[in-house]
C-alpha cells in the first residue's frame, strides 16, 4: 500500500471516530453487570495456572522465557482490591502467597495495577497485566528489569493447585 493510501485511510479512520464522539465510548456498567464480570473474573483465575512466556528488555526477541503461576483462588476484598492465593516460583523461590492487588477495568477486560508493590522474600514488582478469552498479557518491572510476559489461563488440574497442608 502506498505512503498516501494509509494517511488517507488513517484520515478516514480518525474522521469517522471524531464525528461518532462519545457513541464510542462505552458506558459504565450497572452493578449487575459489574458483579456478573467480576464473578466471571473470579471463576476465570480461581483454581487457575498462568501458562506462558516472558522477555527482558533488552534481549533478543528469541530469548523468551518460560513463566508459570499456579493460582489457588481470585476473591474481591474491598472496592477495587482483591486476593489473589498464588504459588509463585521465581528463581530459587517458591512461596504460596495471598496478595492484596488493585484490579482496574478496562470496559469488560479486568487488568491488574501493581506500582511498587514489595512482595516478601521476592522484591518490589510494577507490572500492569490484563486477562482476556483465556489468554494474558502485559509489562513487569522489578528493580532496574523489566520486560512483557504472555500466555494461556488454563484449568489447574487438583495437583497443580494443591491446598497448603
Amino acid at each position: 500500500m502506498h505512503h498516501r493510501h494509509r494517511i488517507w485511510i488513517f484520515t478516514l479512520l480518525l474522521m469517522g471516530s471524531w464525528m461518532s464522539g462519545p457513541a464510542l465510548l462505552a458506558a459504565e456498567p450497572t452493578a449487575e453487570e459489574l458483579a456478573v464480570r467480576e464473578k466471571a473474573f473470579s471463576s476465570m483465575l480461581s483454581h487457575s495456572v498462568l501458562v506462558g512466556r516472558f522477555s527482558v528488555d533488552g534481549q533478543e526477541a528469541n530469548e523468551t522465557r518460560e513463566e508459570r503461576y499456579e493460582i489457588e483462588s481470585v476473591e474481591k476484598f474491598s472496592g477495587d482490591i482483591w486476593t489473589f492465593t498464588a504459588r509463585i516460583k521465581y528463581g530459587q523461590t517458591d512461596l504460596k502467597i495471598p496478595l492484596n492487588l488493585q484490579v482496574v477495568w478496562a470496559g469488560d477486560t479486568p487488568m491488574i495495577n501493581m506500582t511498587d508493590v514489595s512482595i516478601p522474600a521476592l522484591g518490589t514488582f510494577t507490572s500492569r497485566v490484563f486477562f482476556y478469552d483465556g489468554r494474558y498479557a502485559g509489562t513487569w518491572q522489578h528493580g532496574d528489569v523489566g520486560g512483557h510476559m504472555w500466555g494461556q489461563i488454563e484449568k489447574a488440574e487438583p495437583a497443580d493447585v494443591a491446598p497448603e497442608e
